[in-house]
């Protein structure tokens, strides 16, 4: 299943664009396990940009892994804007990559609410600028996905790949 299905496969075009830009990434995954750091490092030569990924699935994992504040956790739940725009921040910082990249999401089966059905999911996407040029940001999708768990992940982990390659893509364009 290739739902974001081109040639060469996203994963390899990221790869392609973070080379060209100079540019590094690292991961925070809570729905999706670890896929995207597993798909990154399916391209040959990644450690040329890829620097972790590190999969927060619980509160507790990303309080003290990613320094998400306690009080978003509390207030807005896991699955939410900010704890996606934390997590992608925080990877992007405590690994001092130039990109950070997060997924928190439910995958399903169960799980899902009225508010965020099961295949909900927030990416976020880092971007460290240099000191005193105000130009790192954070931008948060949200995606809503159908299938099962697996097929979700998928299309999670697929989706939070072509984020990061439009970012890096839009950002190389502005020079």
């Amino acid at each position: 299943m290739r739902e974001f299905a081109a040639d060469p496969p996203v994963e390899e075009r990221v790869g392609d664009a973070l080379r060209s830009a100079g540019g590094t990434v690292a991961v925070a995954e809570s729905c999706t396990g670890g896929l995207v750091g597993s798909l990154l490092t399916d391209v040959p030569g990644s450690s040329d940009y890829f620097d972790r990924s590190v999969v927060t699935y619980s509160y507790d994992a990303k309080l003290t892994e990613l320094a998400v504040p306690r009080e978003t956790l509390d207030t807005a739940g896991a699955v939410s804007e900010p704890v996606a725009r934390a997590m992608a921040s925080g990877v992007r910082d405590t690994a001092g990559t130039t990109w950070g990249v997060a997924t928190t999401g439910v995958a399903g089966p169960d799980g899902g609410s009225d508010e965020k059905p099961v295949g909900t999911v927030y990416v976020g996407v880092a971007y460290r600028g240099e000191w005193g040029s105000g130009e790192s940001r954070t931008d948060v999708s949200r995606y809503e996905f159908d299938g099962s768990r697996v097929e979700i992940k998928e299309r999670i982990a697929r989706r939070a790949l072509s984020d990061l390659r439009e970012a890096v893509a839009s950002r190389t364009d502005r020079g």
